[in-house]
């Protein structure tokens, strides 16, 4: 190899270096001072990307180390700052330094949680969170209590201000938040936001959950991620979602039980009284009991424009799926016309019983345009069960004939709220419930 072509990384201007240095991981990033004295340079000056999860070390006190190390040596500004599940101890005023030191001037993504000793006794936040809100873009922040005497101080008198103090958030995610009955979303630049209510089976004294999701003013919204599966016995949950103006919005879901209306504009979708249409939706997941073909259809009539479908199948309720498709009263999206039609359906926890089978024949027989259908099951099968569930579901008389039909095997665990910040996917379903 010649010497001219050596080193041709070095060749790359500063700017396009510092970006690369800005997206590896803390370490590796670390480490490309070790190059050269430019190189030194280079991550000083690129924006500090620091990940202080157990991936840094897994001893905790080294950790804490080495944060304080790197934010004393970096000048800032700072891309992203990572610091889940950190055990408090007596750590609280060092915590507040970090926040406070000026590597993390202009911190575009945070991530902060303390580890969990008692869910329902958090820690409280630290104030200086609150100064990166002008130029935040990502925000997680998990296992914290906002404390009330905090709110006049910061100019904070109630949640729903909080967006407006956040003018550059394009990411937004709430997870088992406890204390919040009714939570207004008006924001410019959201583009996805994703809720979660808290884990069964834990006891709190009179909790006050949330009840009502509004979005009232989102016009860049594009997902609304509502991650609520019901709880199975179904005590718990119950929550109403109005969308009032996302006119972008193309991905909803995951909708259960749980959510017991979900409004568009001025009209209620309950029960079977699903009229009002929403064209911009292309992707939508459902939790079902049964599952409901019923209520699934219901459903779909709204969204004429629909391409991918994932259903969660829930089979602690039988459920007569004998539904007729009538032509005069069609589903627009299992139609072959000029708009975007049905293409994928994905079904998780498909056991294929009769009335669960019934369920996905609907699809096979009357979704013209589908080009694939994935039966998910966490059994493992052998190729026996699979010709039966090929007869039971009538693939030769499928509607679509060019639709291809696979049935996977091993066990599923959806991660609800991992793709929520990942903007770039198109499909934040894909990798956790299609990957069997």
């Amino acid at each position: 190899m010649g010497e001219s072509s050596l080193d041709l990384i070095s060749r790359l201007p500063d700017e396009v270096l510092g970006t690369v240095i800005s997206l590896l991981p803390t370490k590796d990033g670390a480490r490309t001072q070790a190059v050269s004295r430019r190189w030194r340079l280079l991550w000083r000056a690129a924006p500090l990307n620091l990940g202080a999860g157990s991936d840094l070390s897994r001893q905790d006190r080294k950790r804490v180390g080495i944060v304080s190390k790197i934010l004393s040596k970096h000048p800032g500004p700072a891309r992203r700052f990572a610091l889940p599940y950190i055990r408090l101890r007596d750590r609280y005023a060092r915590i507040g330094g970090w926040l406070r030191s000026r590597a993390l001037t202009g911190l575009r993504e945070i991530e902060f949680g303390y580890e969990i000793e008692n869910p329902w006794l958090p820690y409280p936040l630290p104030p200086s969170v609150f100064r990166f809100a002008p130029t935040l873009c990502v925000a997680s922040i998990s296992y914290c209590d906002f404390p009330r005497e905090m709110a006049p101080l910061l100019k904070f008198p109630c949640l729903k201000l909080l967006l407006s103090c956040c003018p550059v958030l394009e990411s937004l995610s709430l997870d088992k938040n406890v204390g919040v009955g009714c939570l207004r979303i008006n924001s410019p630049t959201l583009r996805s936001i994703g809720i979660r209510d808290y884990c069964y089976g834990r006891v709190v004294e009179n909790p006050i959950k949330l009840r009502d999701l509004i979005i009232e003013y989102a016009p860049c919204l594009e997902r609304l991620l509502p991650l609520y599966r019901g709880d199975p016995w179904g005590v718990d949950g119950l929550i109403t979602i109005r969308v009032v103006r996302a006119p972008k919005l193309e991905i909803l879901g995951l909708l259960s039980c749980a959510i017991t209306k979900l409004e568009l504009g001025t009209a209620k979708m309950i029960a079977q009284s699903l009229t009002t249409l929403m064209c911009t939706v292309k992707v939508l997941a459902l939790d079902s009991r049964g599952p409901n073909l019923d209520s699934v259809v219901d459903f779909l009539k709204c969204f004429p424009c629909l391409q991918k479908l994932y259903i969660v199948s829930n089979l602690r309720k039988s459920t007569e799926n004998k539904r007729s498709y009538n032509p005069l009263d069609p589903v627009e999206c299992l139609e072959s016309h000029l708009r975007p039609c049905l293409r994928q359906v994905v079904m998780i926890y498909y056991q294929g019983v009769r009335h669960d089978a019934d369920f996905a024949k609907f699809f096979v027989l009357n979704a013209k345009v589908l080009k694939k259908m994935v039966f998910g099951s966490n059994n493992s099968h052998d190729n026996k069960w699979v010709v039966n569930q090929r007869r039971l579901l009538q693939l030769d008389n499928r509607a679509s004939q060019g639709a291809q039909f696979e049935f996977r095997n091993g066990l599923i665990s959806p991660q609800y709220s991992k793709h929520t910040h990942d903007l770039w996917m198109d499909d934040p379903f894909v990798s956790t419930f299609a990957n069997a």
